[in-house]
Parts: C-alpha cells; structure tokens; sequence
C-alpha cells in the first residue's frame, strides 16, 4: 500500500528523534538515545511547518465539511457521556502521576457537569465477567490476573471491562479535550467555541460521533503549534539519559495518553525481575464489553439503538465504532444479540 506524501511527512517527523515510524525506538527506561543536535532540530521543525500547513488548509476544513455534510451525527453515537484522561505533555517532574502538571491536564468529566475531578488509581479495576478470561471478579491491576477462558459461558469479547470506581469511562481525544475544556485552557474552548458556533450546535452536540472527531482535528491543531516551541527547548550537548539500578523490588505505574486515549501499565518487580505486569490500553477502556453490573462499555452504548437502513451493508454501526479509532489488534467483534452470523470472511494474500 503507497502511503500518501503527508502520511510519510508525518511518520519522518518522528522519526528524526525516534529512528522510525511506526514504533519509535529511542524512548527507553532513563531517558532516550537520541541526542538532539542543530541539523535534527531544524528537520523537525521544517517537517512541522509543513504539518501545520496541512492541518489548516486540509484537515480542517475538510472535517468541517464532513460536518456539515453529515450533521445529522452530531446527535448520534453518544455514548456513556463520562470521560477520563491520564493527562498528556509533562511541565514538570512531581512524582505523585496524579499531581504532575501536564499541557493536557487529567481529570474525569461527567457528561454536561462540566466539572474536572482529580483521578484515584486506586480506583481503576478490571472486570471479566464477559471476557474470554477466567472469572477472578474486579481486580486492581496490581493484582490483574489474564487465563484465557476460550469457552466460557456467556463470554464473547477477549477485551476486559475497565471501570473506574465502578462506572464507564469513555477515553481518547474527546475526553482530553474536555478536560482541557474545563480546566480552563483559553485555546481549547476557543476552538471548541469556533466548532460549535459554526453550526449553531450546543455543547451536547460534542457527545456523538462529529464530536469525537470534531476533537481529535482540534486537538491535532494545538499539539502540532506546541510541537514548535518543544522543539526550541531542546539544548545540544546536554545529557539525555539517566542510568538507575535494575535490582529493585516494588510496584510502580505509569499513566499516559496514547493518542487513542488513557494508557496505563502497572508492573510488580521483585528482586529485579517482573513478577506480574498488566497494561490496560485505550481501546480496552472502550471496547470493552459488558461487566457484572449490566453495564457495557463506551462502544457498546453508543451502538445501542441505532438504526441500521441495510444489515448487510450497516455503515452506520462503522462509523460509530471508527470515531473510538479503535485498535484492530485489541478486539475486533460484531455479532447480533442472538449470536447468529451476519457475514464470514476470508483475509489474506495468496
């Protein structure tokens, strides 16, 4: 597959300090192996010129088009209505992940609340109640357990069910946005503010598939302006890498924004090797399916009572699903409410 001249400006963008795209490799325990040097520093920032240039004239306002096009999906796909970020853009360096100030800050927003609550890992768990995994009932992380259950009863996802206290979080650019909305970040209500306006929507109008992408374009726009002056904070010459000793034994976490949501690894060490390590990825956060409670995942009820004009050809069942950008490798499943096969198919190359 030829990938377009802007996809390939993009992916070489990264990797001036990352060595390649996709999966950069200079990111390691400590720091990062590549040191930045004058003639790095300029690549990138010319690579980034051209970006933003696309962003406007392109990206933009072919997202305001779709739009306006298909305004109808302004009032479709809204989901659980609550969003977590992990927070995104480190400006400093406090160990506490949950006090550290980033350019897009963490929190969690309740649907038209509008108000950002501080995030308690302490709080996050794992259900598998409908996965294909052994029932072990809410576990923390820390203490996650992944046996794969193929023929368990009444499972149909390989994706747990991640909940936070209890309840759905929907993740991704929708939910970091919001959140920057509400900590007050002038850029992003104005951009948000300029979306709304120009069709006459209110803030509802954000819960639904247009406003998932409305959010991933605006927030594509302030992360590649931000990327200029990072850039111009780097210094040559200085170091890039801190050692520290391996033989450690305790639990650590890290919490982060991948750019399909919230990110979180938590790892158990003992006497400098991994006694038990889970991740709980973006896609699992939104896929995920119902838990023992009844209640199913973000996608689930953004599907739940949608119309579908033709079963065989269900684009709008698509579309909801492709506004969470889900990760294909994490889970891929759709099935009737009676388990029947709507289609099978075979992939591949001969």
């Amino acid at each position: 597959m030829s990938m377009s001249p802007r996809w390939r400006l993009a992916h070489e963008t990264v990797s001036v300090f990352g060595g390649k795209m996709p999966h950069n490799m200079s990111i390691v325990a400590g720091g990062a192996t590549a040191a930045p040097t004058l003639d790095k520093i300029a690549g990138f920032m010319w690579r980034v010129e051209q970006l933003i240039d696309f962003i406007d004239s392109i990206y933009l306002p072919d997202v305001l088009m779709v739009a306006g096009r298909y305004s109808d999906y302004f009032g479709i796909g809204t989901g659980c209505k609550q969003y977590m970020s992990f927070g995104v853009f480190d400006l400093d360096s406090d160990p506490d992940l949950t006090k550290r100030q980033r350019y897009l800050p963490q929190g969690i927003v309740r649907g038209a609340d509008l108000k950002l609550q501080r995030i308690d890992p302490t709080k996050i768990t794992e259900e598998v109640q409908s996965s294909w995994y052994q029932d072990t009932g809410p576990l923390h992380p820390y203490d996650g357990q992944t046996v794969p259950d193929r023929d368990k009863a009444g499972a149909y996802s390989w994706c747990k069910s991640p909940r936070y206290d209890g309840e759905v979080m929907e993740v991704g650019p929708l939910a970091r946005m919001l959140a920057a909305y509400v900590a007050g970040d002038q850029q992003v209500q104005q951009q948000v503010g300029a979306v709304l306006g120009h069709f006459k929507a209110s803030p509802e109008a954000l819960f639904s598939v247009l406003g998932r992408h409305a959010a991933r374009a605006i927030e594509c726009k302030l992360v590649a302006e931000k990327l200029k002056a990072w850039a111009l904070e780097l210094k040559p010459g200085q170091p890039t890498f801190t050692d520290f000793p391996l033989e450690v034994t305790g639990r650590g976490m890290g919490l982060w924004e991948a750019p399909r949501g919230a990110l979180g690894h938590w790892i158990d060490i003992e006497g400098g090797k991994t006694k038990n390590y889970q991740a709980v990825v973006p896609t699992t956060w939104n896929a995920g399916p119902m838990d023992g409670n009844g209640q199913p995942g973000p996608i689930e009820q953004s599907l739940i009572g949608t119309r579908v004009k033709d079963q065989r050809n269900p684009f709008e069942l698509v579309r909801i699903v492709r506004s969470y950008d889900p990760c294909l490798s994490c889970a891929v499943h759709v099935v009737t409410p009676k388990g029947e096969d709507l289609s099978r198919f075979v992939v591949g190359a001969e």
